[in-house]
C-alpha cells in the first residue's frame, strides 16, 4: 500500500480462490474469521446497487485478543484485524490487511508497552500471512 494502514497483495486468482486462501493462510497464524461482510451483497440489498465483489474479514487470533484485552479494554475498539478481498475489473484480486502496529498506536495504547508487543506480535503474523499469499496466490 501506498499508505502505512496496511500491507496490499495482488492475486491473479479468482475472488473466490483468493478469499479461501486467504482465510487458509490466517489459520495457520492461529487466526479464525469472526466476521464476514460481503460488501457486494450488502450494497444490493440494502441500496439496490450493483458493485463488484469485495468482503471485509474480521479475523481474530485468541491468544493476542486475550492478552490485549486483559490489559486495555478499549483495545476492543480495534479488533478484530480487518482484511479485504475485492476482485479487480481486469481480473485477478487485491488482498489487504490492516497492520495492527498503526491502529494500535492511537491515543494512550501507543504508550502502553505491553499493547505494543501484542500488535507487534499480531502485525509479525499478518505480515506472514500477507507473505505467504504473495507466494502463493500469484501461481495457479
Amino acid at each position: 500500500m501506498s499508505n502505512a494502514l496496511g500491507f496490499e497483495v495482488e492475486s491473479t486468482l479468482s475472488y473466490d480462490d483468493t478469499v479461501e486462501r486467504v482465510a487458509g493462510a490466517l489459520k495457520e497464524e492461529g487466526f479464525g474469521i469472526l466476521t464476514r461482510i460481503d460488501v457486494r451483497e450488502t450494497f444490493r440489498e440494502k441500496l439496490d446497487e450493483e458493485f463488484r465483489p469485495y468482503v471485509i474479514l474480521g479475523a481474530c487470533n485468541p491468544q493476542l485478543a486475550h492478552r490485549a484485552l486483559s490489559r486495555r479494554a478499549e483495545v476492543g475498539l480495534m479488533l478484530p484485524c480487518n482484511l479485504t478481498v475485492e476482485s479487480r475489473p481486469e481480473g485477478g484480486s487485491i488482498v489487504r490487511i490492516g497492520d495492527p502496529d498503526q491502529f494500535m498506536s492511537f491515543g494512550e495504547l501507543g504508550a502502553d508497552p505491553a499493547i505494543q508487543d501484542v500488535a507487534a506480535e499480531a502485525r509479525t503474523r499478518l505480515r506472514r500471512v500477507a507473505d505467504q499469499l504473495a507466494r502463493s496466490v500469484t501461481s495457479p
